[in-house]
């Protein structure tokens, strides 16, 4: 048994795939969700998504969203999602960077509740990639 799910951002549908399990950070804490799970909407923090795949486990980096459940198919709505692969380091870390300057700073100019979720989605995709801090 396996639960069909769809990743959709405002670009569109990111990616259709069949998994075993999904594991999510929502705001209540980390779930797994397995084939015949109770209905379920929940909101997603920005974290890691790991899914198993018929080839293999993948690991996602998610920018927080909507996840719905029922009846075996999985819908997750979401500004921005990357998987491992795709994650660009650098650029992951010059996000860090200027995030954590803007936070420094104490520039009145400066959206500060911006810049921290700023910081919080390029460390998930440092973490993500692999690249523990």
């Amino acid at each position: 048994m396996m639960i069909h799910c769809r990743i959709v951002t405002p670009k569109g549908v990111y990616k259709e795939m069949d998994a075993s399990i999904i594991n999510i950070v929502t705001t209540d804490g980390e779930r797994g969700i397995l084939p015949n799970h109770m209905p379920l909407v929940t909101m997603l923090k920005i974290g890691k998504m790991t899914t198993e795949e018929p080839d293999g486990r993948e690991e996602y980096a998610v920018a927080g969203g909507l996840f719905y459940f029922r009846d075996n198919l999985a819908e997750i709505l979401t500004d921005a999602v990357e998987s491992k692969d795709e994650i660009d380091v650098e650029r992951a870390e010059s996000a860090r960077q200027r995030a954590e300057r803007r936070l420094a700073s104490n520039n009145p100019n400066y959206d500060i509740q911006r810049a921290r979720i700023a910081l919080e989605k390029a460390l998930n995709r440092l973490s993500v990639s692999g690249r523990n801090l």
